[in-house]
């Protein structure tokens, strides 16, 4: 009987214990390595907590946040108006909060001879207004052409950034940045756009360098200062959710991030955050 009365005090303890919820992070295919690697050192130093990191694109994760079903989506662009109404409509406030830089590279396969292009030349690579490598004083190969799917942040980023207009259709959508790597190395003819965190020391391949326009320079996607097709990560985030005992979580991530995750981000392939720009999300936290 004693047991009996034990057992059923257990139970009744474990039906009032708060379960801990995990916070899940998910979107963009280009942050899954670089918000992985930092919510594994993360938890090393808060191993009670539960942070779940998962990809399918910026706009899968920023359907999530639209649809309520998670609070925080990674993303490598902003928001579109689209989305944007689309989240009023649902009641859904959000912040904007940027973690780091990343540079867009250009890759080709390493048996190519091309060593850079302008922004010019890779828009009418893309639109198929230049056809074989012949016409860059390259070899005489027809160019493939690799790039992402619609769901994905840097499929819009370099949209707007390079073309400024539509995709040649003869473009191959491929399902993810380590599918365009692959297809590169194989192809010595192809051509693709990968986040710089995807391809430290990746071999088959070569990142060519990109005019700035502004100082008739070339550069390689090192140099965050100079480099034209830079671009912001974002944590988009329910801000309700941020500011509400729920968001705690949440919120201690984002700081520990900016804190304590230059090191990381560096590591990764990425760019950390100027000062000024993280004292800007600091007081947003703060509120």
């Amino acid at each position: 009987m004693k047991k009996l009365i034990l057992l059923f005090t257990l139970f009744l303890l474990l039906l009032n214990c708060p379960r801990q919820e995990t916070l899940i992070i998910k979107g963009s295919d280009t942050m899954v390595n670089l918000v992985s690697a930092l919510v594994e050192k993360f938890l090393k130093e808060n191993p009670k907590e539960n942070i779940t990191v998962m990809g399918g694109g910026s706009g899968v994760g920023i359907a999530g946040l639209i649809d309520k079903e998670i609070m925080c989506a990674n993303s490598s662009r902003e928001l579109k108006e689209e989305e944007k109404n689309r989240l009023k409509e649902n009641g859904v406030e959000y912040l904007e909060i940027p973690i780091a830089y990343d540079l867009l590279a250009i890759i080709v396969n390493e048996n190519n001879p091309i060593e850079s292009l302008t922004i010019s030349e890779v828009k009418d690579i893309y639109q198929r207004k230049i056809k074989n490598w012949k016409e860059l004083k390259s070899f005489d190969k027809e160019i493939t052409l690799y790039g992402r799917n619609p769901a994905s942040g840097t499929y819009e980023f370099f949209k707007e950034m390079v073309l400024k207009g539509d995709y040649s259709p003869e473009m191959r959508h491929m399902a993810g940045t380590a599918a365009i790597v692959d297809a590169v190395t194989q192809d010595v003819s192809g051509i693709g756009y990968v986040g710089i965190g995807y391809i430290k020391e990746i071999k088959g391949i070569k990142v060519l360098k990109i005019k700035n326009e502004k100082d008739g320079k070339y550069y390689a996607p090192v140099e965050i200062t100079k480099y034209p097709l830079a671009r912001p990560l974002y944590h988009i985030v329910n801000k309700e959710y941020l500011y509400s005992d729920k968001g705690k979580l949440l919120k201690k991530f984002i700081k520990w991030e900016l804190e304590k995750g230059d090191e990381i981000i560096e590591e990764v392939g990425f760019a950390p955050l100027p000062l000024s720009e993280k004292e800007k999300v600091f007081k947003l936290l703060e509120k």
